[in-house]
């Protein structure tokens, strides 16, 4: 009955999985456990198996160097171990292995090709049907965004009132058919309807996540997954500490092998009074002891921040605190934390009664252009009203704005950056200016490399003088209509002339040393 089935080669930084058969009487997910430890010239693992259904347990692991590993697999339902072999080969174009922190403040690939996060939210867009997660997907093809934030449990919240095409757990929901927009306030919280088994999690659930994954994965997306939320009619938020570790567990062994997962403990954790600030560190502690591999992790907040200084955070995952300032928080928040800033939240474009979801595409652009000049990452959303209900924040599907392709503009000024990424640079205290973070001119000396945006104002020219000798590449960067144009070389003293209008910048770049 155990026989195992597995490959006997797998690229570094891929899915390895091997799948056996074991008994299906009782309760699978509980009575039983299964792990493996994994060991190769350089690394050693031991990590969980699950029960993925129909009398299948499987065993993923993710080599993280080439050459021969062996494994071994211990079950409660066997006298012996098993044993066996594989081999892991070269990554193939475009597996960079799984996002690091990187210099403090900024993110690489494993193999070190940085990466300058252009992130997205769909919150529940894997738990719609099949025609919408591919219009999704389509979009995405067509999209800058190499990241995207997105749920597990499914959301109850405006334009989020139908039920999603499965669930995490065996049992039946409430009757939603009683929902309509004037009343689904009265029903937040309310779980008496719901009927679920808390320690049977659905496997076709998660299979079909991991589909999702899968396509993510195909399009260079990292998949940021949100692992708890407070909107919420089913009762998944106020589950008890057992079942929220029982459920982590699970999640983590199915999930942790994906080289591109981050880990969100949660969106706008405080939102959620039932859980303490003990319970969110005991999840996370554990978080931690279960994932060998050490993806990224973060928690989001909605009315006040976390502790990201806690070490188990990798990076600040941010919502921000004030109506109109977002990006130009960026640099107290990286002096504060010592760790990558990334905004997940500072309102979305869109038309929507909301405050977070009616701002302009011009004015989300500037948002990301800020948050980039300062250091740190912006994150995009859309909730425009569209006659079918989607809104992309939540279903995906199609985008309907302005903001998409000048991130897209942004993202490769941003790949031209010399190094990992930019750090805030006092140049002239009416303008926002940028440096490479690796640079170790010291601040007054003449730096190599200067990228200045001007955001909502609107000067006509510039004028710069960093010394006599060195010699400077000069663009000018419209923002907003994405051209760059070549102003040749400038020296000593010069002036760079400029069309008056707002979302304008200036790169430079130094051709010599003087």
């Amino acid at each position: 009955m155990e026989n195992l089935s597995y490959p006997s080669q797998v690229e570094k930084w891929d899915v390895w999985e091997v799948s056996f058969r074991g008994p299906m009487d009782g309760n699978p997910f509980t009575d039983h456990h299964v792990t493996g430890v994994f060991t190769g010239k350089n690394e050693s693992h031991q990590v969980d198996g699950f029960y993925d259904g129909d009398g299948v347990y499987r065993v993923r692991f993710m080599p993280s160097f080439e050459g021969t590993y062996s494994f071994c697999l211990h079950a409660d339902f066997w006298e012996e171990e098993k044993k066996g072999q594989f081999v892991a080969g070269p990554a193939k174009k475009g597996n960079h292995g799984p996002v690091r922190v990187a210099g403090t403040y900024h993110f690489a690939y494993e193999d070190g090709t940085p990466y300058d996060s252009i992130g997205t939210t769909c919150y529940v867009w894997e738990l719609q049907s099949d025609s919408q997660i591919e219009k999704t997907l389509q979009t995405l093809s067509e999209q800058p965004f190499n990241k995207m934030r997105f749920c597990l449990f499914p959301k109850h919240y405006d334009y989020n009132l139908h039920e999603p095409r499965c669930y995490p757990f065996e049992g039946t929901p409430m009757d939603s058919s009683v929902l309509t927009p004037d009343n689904f306030a009265a029903y937040t919280g309310k779980t008496d309807g719901n009927h679920w088994d808390l320690a049977r999690p659905n496997p076709a659930f998660f299979r079909h996540v991991e589909k999702c994954l899968y396509a993510l994965r195909e399009r260079g997306i990292e998949a940021d997954l949100i692992l708890w939320h407070p909107y919420d009619r089913w009762g998944f938020s106020q589950m008890t500490r057992e079942q929220d570790l029982f459920y982590l567990r699970y999640v983590v062994s199915r999930f942790s092998a994906f080289r591109h997962v981050w880990w969100s403990l949660a969106n706008e954790y405080d939102l959620m009074p039932q859980k303490s600030i003990e319970d969110w560190e005991c999840l996370a502690t554990r978080l931690c002891r279960w994932d060998p591999y050490g993806h990224l992790r973060s928690i989001h907040n909605c009315l006040r921040f976390y502790d990201h200084s806690r070490p188990w955070i990798t990076h600040c995952s941010i919502q921000r605190l004030d109506l109109y300032k977002s990006g130009e928080m960026t640099g107290e928040w990286r002096a504060r934390y010592q760790k990558p800033v990334v905004l997940d939240e500072i309102a979305y474009e869109g038309n929507i009664q909301h405050g977070w979801g009616n701002i302009s595409g011009e004015e989300l652009t500037r948002r990301f252009w800020e948050t980039a000049c300062r250091g740190g990452y912006a994150g995009h959303g859309e909730t425009y009203l569209s006659p079918d209900g989607m809104l992309w924040w939540s279903h995906g599907g199609t985008l309907h704005g302005d903001s998409p392709k000048r991130l897209a503009f942004l993202h490769r000024i941003l790949c031209e950056t010399p190094g990992l990424g930019l750090k805030p640079y006092p140049l002239s205290w009416d303008d926002v200016c940028a440096v490479p973070e690796n640079s170790l001119i010291p601040p007054g000396q003449t730096q190599d490399y200067y990228l200045i945006y001007y955001s909502f104002m609107r000067p006509s020219f510039r004028d710069f003088h960093f010394d006599d000798d060195s010699v400077f590449d000069v663009r000018v960067i419209d923002t907003w209509e994405m051209t760059v144009e070549e102003r040749g070389h400038k020296s000593g003293a010069f002036r760079v002339e400029l069309p008056a209008k707002p979302y304008m910048a200036i790169q430079l770049r130094r051709v010599n040393k003087g």
